[in-house]
């Protein structure tokens, strides 16, 4: 009988260590996922600003070539039938 509720006890110790380590790995999980996100907000954020009109601007006078006054034109190609 004393066996018997050592095995038992020796097999709750088991599982209770077990599901201890299951919630670490949930809590260190839920951490990396938190991480993971605020890295892609914090990325998007960056690009928005990259790709703003003043922020590209200011990278192509850096380089020496100066934006246009003057506004695109649409070139209309009529084809011949």
């Amino acid at each position: 009988m004393i066996i018997f509720i050592s095995v038992l006890a020796i097999i709750m110790i088991a599982s209770a260590h077990s599901a201890d380590q299951k919630v670490y790995e949930i809590a260190r999980l839920k951490n990396e996922a938190k991480e993971l996100r605020s890295a892609f907000v914090d990325g998007r954020s960056q690009l928005m600003r990259l790709k703003m009109e003043s922020s590209i601007i200011k990278k192509v006078v850096e380089k020496g070539i100066i934006i246009s006054e003057i506004p695109p034109q649409k070139i209309k190609v009529k084809t011949q039938n």
